[in-house]
Parts: C-alpha cells; sequence; structure tokens
C-alpha cells in the first residue's frame, strides 16, 4: 500500500501518462525499429497487428518499413511475454526472452504428465540440433521427437520444445504483403548471434542461493541488473506502474525486490484506490486535460493488456467488450479511453461505438479512418495486403449520413462507415 502522502493520480492523470509513453496522444517522429525497441516489443498473435500498432503511433508510417525490418532480421517473432508472440528487436529478443525462462520452465512443468520419460535436457539439445539444421513447423518438431519418445504425449513435447528453446518465426511469416507457414528456428541461428545470459527472474531474485562464491554473487549481481533495467524500461513504456502492473505485462512473479532496489530512482504515487505506483522522475505526465484523438489499434495492443487495472483505458463498464468468445476485436480510442470497435474489410472500415458521439467527432473518427487505410495500402512491389486493407466508396450503414471527407485526394475513395461489427 502506498504512503497517504505520495500525490494521487486519479484515473484520467493515469490515462494521459500512459498514452504519452504509448505515443498515442501525438503521433512520434521515430523509426519503427527505435519505436518497438522503446515499446518493449509489439504483440504479435497475429501477423498484421504490430503494423497496425505502429501507424496509431508514428508520423509517416507505411507498412514496408517494419516489413524491410523483418526480412533484414533487425526484428523478429518469437515467444516471449506472457508466452505469447511479440515483434523484438533483434537486441531484445536476445536478452528478454532469457528474463522469462522461469516461467517458460513452470508452463512445460504444467505437461510434466505428458512427458513421463522424457530426458528435457536431451530433448532439448536434440530440437535446437534439428531447427538449426534449417527451419522447421511445430508439427515437424513434434514428428521428430516423436521419433525418440514414441510414447510421450505429442502436444506436451510441442510446448517442451516451444518453452526450452528461443524459437522464432522466420520470414516470410510475419512480413506484410507476403505468406508463409510458421517455420522455427532458434534466435541465436537466426541473428548469427548469441543469447545473453539467462537473466531468469526466478534465479535473479534467489540472490540468497548465489552466496558462497564470488563468482556466483557476481553472477547474481548481474542477473538482478538486468531485470532492473528492464523494469526502468516497463516504467517508460507504460508508467506509472504497481509491481503487479508489471508482473501482469511480463507472465512474472517475484518482481517486488527489484522494485524496492530500485525505489530509491524512483517517484511514488498512489491511484484512487491506494495502489503504490513506481515512475521515472523524467518521464511525461501530462495534464488530465490534454487532447486525445481518435486512434484505431488492433487486437491484442499491449496497451490493453499490460496492467492488472485496466481501468486506465477501459472503463469498468466496458469489460469484456473487447471480445466475443476467444474472438479479440481491434478497439478504438476516443478521448483516450476505449470507445468503440472497428474492423476492414474490402477497403471498408466499419466503426461500432459504445456511445453517442457528435458530428464533429465522427468526422474525426473518419479522417483517421481514411488515413489509416490509404496508409496501410502501401505494400510491397504492389502486393496485395488482403482484406485488412484497401479502398472503396459507401454511406453510413446504420445512419444512412454519407461519410468519407478526403474530396479531391486519394483518401476519397476510403470508406468509413459506422454501423454494428457483431452482428
Amino acid at each position: 500500500m502506498a504512503s497517504r502522502t505520495a500525490p494521487v493520480l486519479d484515473t484520467r492523470a493515469l490515462n494521459r501518462a500512459t498514452l504519452a509513453r504509448q505515443l498515442l496522444l501525438s503521433r512520434a517522429e521515430m523509426s519503427a525499429r527505435d519505436a518497438v525497441a522503446h515499446l518493449l516489443g509489439l504483440q504479435a498473435q497475429n501477423v498484421k497487428p504490430p503494423y497496425y500498432q505502429l501507424h496509431a503511433r508514428l508520423a509517416g508510417f507505411r507498412p514496408t518499413e517494419l516489413a524491410g525490418l523483418m526480412e533484414s532480421r533487425e526484428v523478429v517473432r518469437m515467444v516471449t511475454m506472457r508466452s505469447t508472440i511479440h515483434t523484438h528487436t533483434a537486441e531484445d529478443a536476445l536478452t528478454l526472452r532469457p528474463l522469462v525462462q522461469a516461467a517458460r520452465d513452470r508452463e512445460v512443468n504444467q505437461f510434466r504428465k505428458g512427458l513421463v520419460g522424457v530426458d528435457l535436457d536431451r530433448l532439448a539439445l536434440d530440437a535446437r540440433a534439428f531447427v538449426e539444421a534449417e527451419p522447421r513447423t511445430m508439427g515437424e518438431i513434434r514428428e521428430e521427437l516423436l521419433k525418440e519418445w514414441p510414447d510421450a504425449d505429442p502436444q506436451s513435447l510441442s510446448v517442451a520444445a516451444r518453452c526450452l528453446l528461443p524459437l522464432v518465426q522466420v520470414t516470410p511469416r510475419g512480413v506484410w504483403g507476403r505468406s508463409g507457414q510458421v517455420r522455427l528456428t532458434t534466435v541465436e541461428n537466426w541473428l548469427r548471434r548469441p543469447a545473453g545470459k539467462t537473466r531468469s527472474v526466478g534465479k535473479a531474485q534467489g540472490v540468497r542461493e548465489a552466496r558462497g562464491t564470488g563468482t556466483r554473487e557476481a553472477q547474481a549481481a548481474g542477473e538482478a541488473q538486468g531485470v532492473d533495467d528492464v523494469v526502468l524500461r516497463y516504467l517508460g513504456a507504460f508508467g506509472p506502474a504497481s509491481v503487479k502492473d508489471m508482473q501482469t505485462w511480463a507472465g512474472l512473479t517475484r518482481l517486488k525486490e527489484s522494485f524496492e532496489r530500485l525505489r530509491p530512482r524512483l517517484l511514488t504515487f498512489r491511484d484512487e484506490n491506494g495502489v503504490e505506483l513506481f515512475d521515472l522522475p523524467d518521464a511525461p505526465r501530462p495534464d488530465a486535460g490534454t487532447t486525445a484523438p481518435p486512434r484505431f489499434l488492433p487486437e491484442f495492443d499491449n496497451l490493453l493488456l499490460s496492467h492488472a487495472d485496466r481501468s486506465r483505458v477501459i472503463a469498468p463498464e466496458l469489460k469484456g467488450r473487447t471480445w466475443t468468445g476467444n474472438q479479440a476485436h481491434r478497439v478504438l480510442l476516443l478521448d483516450g479511453f476505449l470507445g468503440g470497435l472497428w474492423t476492414a474489410d474490402a477497403g471498408v472500415l466499419t466503426v461500432e461505438l459504445f456511445g453517442p458521439a457528435s458530428r464533429a467527432l465522427k468526422e474525426e473518427i473518419v479522417a483517421e479512418g481514411e488515413s489509416l487505410l490509404a496508409d496501410m495500402a502501401d505494400s510491397p512491389a504492389g502486393t496485395s495486403t488482403g482484406k485488412d486493407a484497401g479502398t472503396g466508396a459507401g454511406t453510413d450503414a446504420g445512419t444512412g449520413e454519407d461519410v468519407g471527407t478526403g474530396a479531391g485526394t486519394a483518401a476519397s475513395t476510403v470508406a468509413v462507415r459506422f454501423g454494428s461489427i457483431r452482428g
């Protein structure tokens, strides 16, 4: 619990501070590579969301920029935080993946019944040799491992290989305008660079176990420093935040000791519920009245997934509205908060609002939507980007009012309409 003397940040203040860190108050003049690093990666459960995430955040972004980084191996797709796929810079792929290894080990342990008799060290060695010979599909990895352990559960073997090895999805998978089956190799093999030393949170926090030799103490100190560095970066991208917030983002536990080590270097606040929040002294904390323009975000945007308390972006009454069953929806931010959903199909962007909107606000939404579709139609060598981009014309399906404001420009053929996207 935070000290009662710590300043209180209300929901709007937290919202504006978080949007500023997330580059969502105004588009940043920043390269795609630098943005991926600043944000500690982009959620990438599907192929296209990372591109939409950057469009919402960067001035002048076009899909070809991130696609080029994928093809030049400056960024990669791999399982890291929360055991989900992220797009990371090469440097972060080599260092953040070891950070979460303890969590991946625990994940393997959940499948131990299907791994009876399996030597996990041997499995890791065999799987590494197999995928480093050439990139393989998960099905191929599973079949190879079944040769050695035919009585094991096939799914458990797949989970063990995915968790024990730092596997990346090789291109063309993840490249805008191209398609490709998911094929995997190790991050070290793909980047031709060694991974950083394991800085597992479980080990970094277990400094007590490192007593006995100077070497072990030095190693433990280095591991703790690695965790502390990530805490500072997390606050720079998602703060102000609580210990539980960061643990939610990372899918880890036992981070409190790191925050305590860093406390002398940090500012502390509390939210309206009295929860202690930490922040970097020089990080932006804009006035709560700062304007927040409409922003179209993809499904699984980390803005929505990286805090234990999501009320800084999602009002309590809208909790659960970003999902239907197990399907996540793309979301629209209005005044910095969840305000609706959207889809794009055959060049028509449909917006479903959760509340009334003035004509002026609808015009802002339309302008942002037209920009999104026009900019994301930029694809390599004229390759079609599929149903997520294109141009067309139309009217508002819900009200009949004409939409589309780009008269006399290329955007004039883009259709943005307001209606239901959930039937």
